[in-house]
């Protein structure tokens, strides 16, 4: 028996995934909730074997869930289920660590075939999310030129615009993006690069050439 936590804010996918689940002699669902916060208290308190979970999400998105989740209950598989197939959302999952990445709209069958797969262990991702992954991975690239590799695309241009002493809602206007957003990536950046505050990691990003003002 697989046992499976659902978290999506849209409550036509949350009953459509838990009647499908349902339907299933080897998988039971063991929790439904809306929002990341409650998706990582659940899988701390029932430890289920897979969690399926949206990317936007209100309170604690798909991304921070993921890691979160990874962070406190690592043997529980997470397999994102989004209607995002951008390269950022793609990467960030897998970065986060999710084992399967879908994107809505796929057959009811690669659902099901995705969460056998990641509770036996296994990474699986969509069709075109396949596609582009292994583009990714054999894309030449000059791993050396990649300042901090272990950024997401967004988090270097944060970076970038911290280390030109730009602060969050100077950021955010920039990228078109809310304060709340842009600290949310702060924080995602102090966590991967070990820094302890912007002060420390503008050093850093000026030690790798970031900040410097554009030739226009």
């Amino acid at each position: 028996m697989i046992r499976v936590l659902v978290a999506d804010d849209h409550p036509i996918v949350r009953a459509g995934l838990t009647a499908l689940l349902g339907s299933l002699p080897d998988v039971e669902v063991v929790a439904v909730v809306a929002d990341g916060h409650d998706a990582v208290r659940e899988v701390v308190t029932l430890r289920p074997d897979v969690a399926i979970l949206d990317l936007s999400m209100p309170g604690l998105d798909g991304i921070a869930a993921t890691r979160e989740i990874a962070r406190v209950a690592p043997q529980v598989a997470v397999l994102v289920l989004t209607m995002y197939d951008d390269d950022e959302s793609v990467f960030s999952a897998m970065r986060a660590g999710a084992r399967g990445y879908l994107v809505k709209g796929v057959e009811q069958e690669d659902i099901l075939r995705a969460i056998r797969s990641v509770a036996a262990g296994e990474a699986i991702f969509g069709p075109g999310v396949a596609q582009r992954v292994l583009g990714f991975l054999t894309a030449p690239r000059d791993l050396a030129a990649v300042p901090f590799p272990e950024l997401t695309p967004r988090e270097t241009e944060v970076l970038d615009l911290l280390a030109a002493g730009l602060n969050n809602a100077a950021i955010g206007a920039r990228l078109e993006v809310s304060p709340k957003t842009v600290a949310n990536n702060v924080s995602s950046i102090f966590a991967k690069l070990q820094v302890a505050d912007r002060a420390q990691a503008i050093i850093r990003a000026r030690d790798a050439g970031l900040g410097r003002p554009s030739e226009t």
